[in-house]
């Protein structure tokens, strides 16, 4: 037999246990728990409005950032002329364009590098404070210094016109700190705890090359002078192997920023397709309660999503208009349908996916880059337009988040009221059968006491 208790207010709780027989704890469990069938509804449609609410806005999310993405195609930077510079041997001699250059191949050998002056000198520690003048520059040492702290002293020193390397607690180097030619005299230092090692030093030698049989020299290894319009660092000698070919690209748009800039929007796009089709394409989760599971199937045949995928997907085939038929779509420069090899992607949604021809690319771009140029952009805005109206702000998701929120809290309030309602009415109940018990015993007590009279009497 069941009790329940419940709390009238400023009284003690009331109990009871039964009546009559009945377990009457059982009977208002029972009568409350009809009463929570319509609560129990909207408690769910509740939480289903609440997944669904979770899953737009991740989509809502993942389209904005696309919608970013395709933005960048408007920009006319991705088409800005430049020249592209390689070498042969970069390891030797590397090559970069730092203005307009002259188109062709120039052959550059090295015959010497550039290299700073030495002077190697032995060193011993003063006994007292000592001042050492290097090409005319005082430093002071203290007394007990070691070889580490002289050379940390003078490269710490940003006049100094050398820098000193401690090779060991004895021996310390100098080297000038510009490369290049200095003749005999260099170097000069003065100090008695500094012995130069006789015949250890060495001048200070420009570099020296050709380009195209023409003699060159240059007091660095960053050679600027070479071929104009290019950077040339030179990093080795070509005298055995031969000179190295500097090939200077015709003037025009990087082909390859501009492939790799298409291939993450398609590696974007196409996530984005996946995502759709799976919203629109998965099933509810039969007696579905926790919130991931009542997430699947959220958007189950949603008509706006299924609307979205087909308006994205038009646009990339569609033509822009006003433009010529020969470069009027994606598909003229090589973006057309399909998916990466070993996509796990349903097969369905790969047929709403695209993939990239880099060769066709290429080739668009070498032979129509201006066309190509007005074909992205116009084609970009429609598709950005296409995204925008579903996922910026006033678009059809953030009206259907924005309506489930107001369901929601509408939900929430409606709720509220019939627990309220039905807390009540359990009150009630429980303090009615209370009451009822009580008649109940008090008339058990009298019958008891009249059983006795009769038969006291009947015995008298």
């Amino acid at each position: 037999m069941s009790t329940i208790q419940i709390n009238s207010g400023a009284s003690e709780p009331v109990s009871i246990t039964g009546l009559g027989g009945f377990d009457t704890g059982k009977i208002i469990e029972g009568l409350i728990a009809a009463e929570k069938v319509p609560i129990t509804r909207l408690t769910t449609q509740q939480e289903k409005l609440q997944a669904q609410q979770n899953v737009l806005g991740g989509l809502k999310t993942s389209l904005q950032s696309l919608s970013f993405t395709v933005a960048d195609f408007a920009f006319p930077s991705l088409f800005e002329t430049s020249q592209s510079v390689t070498s042969s041997e970069p390891n030797r001699i590397a090559a970069v364009a730092t203005a307009g250059a002259g188109v062709g191949g120039y052959q550059v050998e090295v015959t010497q590098l550039a290299r700073a002056a030495q002077r190697t000198f032995t060193f011993a520690s003063p006994a007292a404070e000592e001042t050492i003048t290097i090409d005319g520059q005082e430093f002071k040492i203290a007394a007990g210094a070691t070889a580490k702290e002289v050379a940390q002293k003078i490269n710490a020193t940003g006049t100094a016109t050398v820098f000193a390397a401690a090779i060991n607690s004895e021996t310390i180097v100098f080297s000038t700190r510009e490369t290049g030619a200095t003749g005999a005299e260099f170097i000069k230092v003065t100090a008695g705890s500094l012995t130069e090692v006789e015949g250890s030093a060495k001048e200070g030698k420009n570099a020296e090359y050709k380009v195209d049989g023409v003699a060159g020299s240059a007091k660095t290894n960053v050679v600027t002078e070479a071929i104009a319009g290019v950077t040339l660092t030179f990093d080795a000698l070509t005298t055995t192997s031969g000179p190295v070919t500097i090939n200077v690209a015709a003037p025009g748009a990087n082909v390859k920023v501009i492939e790799e800039k298409i291939e993450a929007f398609v590696t974007q796009y196409n996530a984005m397709i996946e995502a759709l089709h799976k919203a629109i394409t998965t099933k509810p989760v039969a007696g579905a309660s926790k919130p991931e599971e009542l997430e699947k199937g959220a958007l189950y045949s949603d008509l706006e999503l299924s609307s979205l995928v087909s308006h994205m997907r038009s646009t990339m085939v569609d033509a822009v208009k006003g433009l010529p038929a020969e470069m009027s779509s994606p598909f003229d420069i090589g973006l057309g349908p399909g998916a990466a090899k070993g996509t796990s992607a349903s097969q369905a949604s790969i047929e709403g996916m695209i993939k990239l021809e880099p060769k066709k690319l290429a080739e668009a771009i070498a032979g129509n880059p201006e066309g190509v140029e007005k074909m992205l952009q116009g084609w970009s805005k429609g598709l950005q337009s296409v995204i925008d109206n579903a996922s910026a702000p006033g678009g059809t998701l953030e009206a259907k988040i924005k309506g489930d929120e107001a369901n929601v809290s509408s939900l929430k309030a409606r709720i509220a009221r019939m627990n309220e309602v039905l807390a009540e009415k359990q009150k009630q109940l429980v303090q009615t059968y209370a009451k009822l018990e009580g008649i109940f015993a008090r008339t058990n007590q009298q019958l008891g006491f009249l059983l006795q009279q009769s038969e006291q009497l009947a015995h008298g």
